[in-house]
């Protein structure tokens, strides 16, 4: 089992994946978060290729579109932290921790 906790920021939610690979190699996803727009995500995102979402190739990641149609802001993390617990559970990366500070300098 492969586990994300993706905080996305000011909005405040959080979103919790539980990746599990199945014997057919394909990954089951149960998808948590307070975000309405991230659970209807979720409902869409149940079983997937780790193969798919680990390249651009054969139509690339379903998560990546799945995503447009369900979430309201582009840059949300959640897209790309799913696909890393996918990545993870598969085999295909290791796990480390993401990070993107940000800040505004007022010059």
């Amino acid at each position: 089992m492969a586990k994300a906790e993706i905080h996305a920021g000011i909005c405040g939610f959080t979103t919790t994946v539980i990746a599990r690979k199945n014997e057919d190699g394909t990954v089951h996803l149960d998808i948590q978060s307070e975000c309405k727009g991230v659970m209807k995500f979720a409902e869409q995102l149940k079983e997937v290729d780790p193969l798919r979402e680990f390249t651009w190739r054969r139509g690339g990641p379903i998560t990546l579109q799945v995503a447009p149609q369900c979430l309201t802001h582009p840059a949300c993390p959640v897209p790309s932290g799913v696909i890393k617990a996918i990545e993870i559970e598969a085999g295909l990366a290791l796990p480390a921790d993401v990070t993107i500070k940000l800040s505004k300098d007022e010059a």
